[in-house]
């Protein structure tokens, strides 16, 4: 009977032991999207990257977890200095994972510290490659603006021609942009390769950096304000002069146009009075021939009516001019 006691009083005991042993947690599972490091009395013992089921020793280890997945890391608005030190306003977006949990935990523990650390580094080379370039290599791409920009798809919009080549001549119109060499994306990848210089010591892959958004400062903003109301103020004056020198042209043609048809008119009616003239003389002959008495007798009187008014006294008119006003027959 004492016998049956103790081994059902060791059976209990086991049973009890196994059941606190499982009830302690002898294991962990790592889920899809995560990673964790082992930790026991302080020292890391074990780090898995893959999901599953992980035994460990209750009441000793202690597991941290960390997302394997890709993470996102959005920094502050930056004012930073190109090479013509013009300022910018630069806000960055990078994306990292962690590569190996066990020396991220040494080196950060929590993703809070890693985020406050990776935002300097990325901020810091960010910088770094900004202040190195000039600002046509961190706002532009590529040089496709400088082969679609051409005075008739631009500024000098709707003329063509001889007009185009007049605007060509008044407006600085093929003042080309300063090539690109490297462009934004080029300068997005140094970006990622300084920061990676100082990333991968502390178990982080970084993936990328890209700026989510480059804004000009106030005075630069002000300067390409002011820049571009000259360019625009330069083609309005552009075309005024155009304006007034085809105005100028069409007055002068107005001109030439007037006198020559006035040219013209005072030409044709002087040969039309020529013709009336003649014609008239023509019949003032044939008339006056048919009585050649008459003809003398009415030209007298004619004289007589132009000439009398102009003398205030006649003292004699013992003369032939004054033949007809003593006699209707001259004698």
């Amino acid at each position: 009977m004492k016998s049956m006691k103790k081994f059902y009083l060791g059976l209990a005991a086991v049973v009890a032991a196994v059941v606190l042993f499982f009830a302690a947690g002898p294991f962990y599972i790592i889920s899809e999207g995560n990673q964790a490091v082992v930790i026991r009395f302080g020292q890391i013992v074990a780090s898995h990257t893959e999901a599953g089921l992980y035994p460990k020793i209750p009441f000793v280890d202690t597991v941290t977890f960390y997302p394997s997945l890709v993470l996102s890391l959005d920094g502050d608005n930056a004012r930073i200095p190109t090479k013509e030190n013009q300022f910018i306003i630069v806000d960055t977006t990078s994306r990292w994972k962690i590569s190996d949990p066990a020396l991220f935990y040494q080196s950060f523990k929590t993703l809070n510290a890693a985020y406050n650390k990776l935002s300097d580094i990325i901020d810091s080379s960010t910088r770094t490659i900004i202040t190195r370039n000039r600002l046509s290599e961190i706002v532009r791409s590529s040089n496709g603006i400088n082969e679609r920009t051409t005075p008739a798809d631009s500024q000098l919009a709707g003329i063509e021609g001889e007009d185009s080549a007049e605007l060509e001549a008044l407006v600085n119109v093929n003042s080309s942009n300063e090539i690109v060499t490297k462009g934004r994306s080029a300068l997005c990848q140094e970006m990622a390769n300084e920061a990676r210089k100082m990333v991968g010591e502390y178990g982080i892959e970084l993936i990328d950096i890209v700026p989510r958004q480059i804004k000009y400062s106030d005075e630069l903003t002000e300067s390409v304000y002011s820049r571009m109301i000259k360019e625009r103020n330069q083609v309005a004056q552009a075309y005024r002069s155009l304006g007034e020198g085809k105005k100028a042209e069409w007055l002068g043609k107005l001109e030439n146009e007037k006198r020559t048809i006035e040219s013209e008119a005072y030409r044709k009616s002087e040969e039309t009075k020529g013709k009336a003239d003649a014609e008239a003389a023509a019949i003032y002959t044939a008339a006056y021939s048919r009585d050649p008495q008459f003809y003398e007798f009415w030209k007298t009187m004619e004289s007589y009516k132009k000439t009398m008014n102009n003398f205030d006294t006649t003292y004699s008119t013992n003369m032939d001019y004054f033949k007809y006003l003593y006699a209707s027959d001259g004698n």
